[in-house]
């Protein structure tokens, strides 16, 4: 032990000690700006906003600033063709140079799918099963039928559709549904001396439609026209009819008595 204690008092050890910790410096040092140099520490540029540009537009500013970049797809209805959608990472995020940026792109044109079966489902239950097709609920329509709020009938751009048919997806799906009301009953109202404007108004008040219109004889003025017959007809053993009832006419310039 006392050799030892006396081995570090000499000059031998001071100088090996001291190149010893000149050894660990340079090691450090040199580590640290190996390390900035091979990270480019403190060199980068921000990502560029390319959301909502076309696809060479896009392209021609990632390569301006030395980016790589690449490509998926994706449709919305709304947005162009080829328009940048979306970018990863966003735009202004601090990244190195020659980073791979992730840009997705619309397509040209929209996935199909099979529609689903949503026919006498409930319009909430309908509503779910478009969402999970990808599908949305354009226009609804009720109409007097037992059934309240549920699918009757289903069309797609005016042109009735069934479960199978194949449709965009992001398609707006239009609806009939039932109101409820089929089983009530209304009045036959009497529409004997009426035009068919007359006629109209007052088959809509009493939640009944005009049906078929026949003519009686030459029809000079058909604004002017007066109907002269109706199915069904008020008599003393019908005097009602279900709601949504379809009232034929027969119109004619001769007047009734």
């Amino acid at each position: 032990m006392a050799k030892f204690i006396s081995y570090l008092k000499t000059k031998s050890f001071r100088n090996n000690l001291l190149a010893a910790i000149i050894t660990v410096i340079v090691l450090i040092t040199t580590a640290f700006f190996s390390l900035r140099y091979y990270t480019k520490h403190g060199q980068g540029l921000n990502v560029p906003a390319v959301k909502g540009l076309s696809f060479n537009q896009a392209v021609a500013k990632l390569e301006e600033l030395g980016l790589r970049y690449e490509v998926d797809s994706a449709y919305i209805m709304d947005m162009p063709p080829g328009t940048v959608i979306d970018q990863d990472p966003e735009a202004n995020t601090f990244v190195k140079d020659n980073r791979t940026i992730y840009l997705t792109i619309n397509r040209d044109q929209a996935p199909t799918v099979k529609f689903p079966d949503i026919q006498f489902k409930s319009f909430i239950e309908a509503q779910s099963i478009l969402g999970g097709y990808g599908l949305k609920v354009g226009d609804t329509v009720y109409k007097a039928d037992v059934s309240r709020d549920v699918v009757l009938d289903i069309s797609f751009g005016g042109q009735a559709i069934k479960a199978g048919d194949i449709v965009p997806k992001g398609s707006r799906i239009d609806l009939l549904l039932g109101d409820g009301g089929g089983n009530e009953e209304v009045e036959i109202p009497n529409l004997l001396g009426f035009t068919k404007s007359e006629a109209a108004f007052s088959l809509r008040g009493s939640n009944l439609k005009l049906g078929e219109i026949t003519f009686e004889g030459d029809i000079t003025d058909t604004a002017n026209a007066v109907i002269v017959a109706q199915s069904p007809v008020l008599s003393d053993s019908v005097t009602t009819v279900k709601i949504g009832t379809p009232v034929n006419i027969t119109l004619s310039n001769k007047k009734t008595n």
